[in-house]
């Protein structure tokens, strides 16, 4: 099962390294990972994505927990009233006739995606939503056009309600 794993951990040198060397020694496996301070400049967010069980999402956290610099460990989907996750996808593609550029105009109306550079054989999309979402636009563009490049951001997390990870 998917499970987001959201980590409080001082923003020092080697922190992320071991976080992620505790994943590679264990035999996890990390489908994406975003980082980056929160508003204590101290302290740094790490969200990660691992497909794991119970029994092995429970491992994973006691043992993040037992790491240097860690402060706090909350695996966000566990929350009663869940959580809001977005991913922040940027797609070239190849738009070399006006038809294609009509249609991935339309396609990004559809879903609310942005053109955020034009020249005049590509345009770069920009499409921020949940990864499921992300992977559909994703497809769909690639029916339309010729992707030339993709970047993605990974899943960035935040629990609903009155659950909250801070020091």
């Amino acid at each position: 099962m998917r499970h987001i794993v959201s980590i409080l951990s001082e923003n020092q040198n080697g922190a992320l390294s071991r976080v992620v060397g505790l994943f590679s020694q264990r035999g996890y496996n990390i489908e994406t990972i975003t980082a980056g301070p929160t508003e204590d400049p101290s302290i740094s967010r790490i969200t990660i994505v691992t497909d794991s069980d119970g029994v092995e999402i429970e491992r994973i956290t006691k043992q993040i927990h037992k790491l240097i610099n860690v402060v706090k460990v909350s695996i966000l989907d566990e929350n009663e009233d869940g959580a809001v996750e977005r991913e922040i996808l940027f797609i070239k593609v190849q738009a070399m006739t006006r038809q294609v550029r009509d249609e991935l105009k339309s396609l990004c109306d559809i879903f609310k995606a942005q053109i955020v550079d034009v020249t005049p054989e590509l345009y770069i999309l920009q499409y921020v939503s949940t990864t499921a979402e992300v992977n559909r636009f994703l497809q769909v563009v690639s029916e339309l056009a010729d992707v030339i490049e993709t970047v993605r951001s990974g899943v960035c997390g935040i629990a609903r309600g009155e659950h909250a990870l801070h020091v």
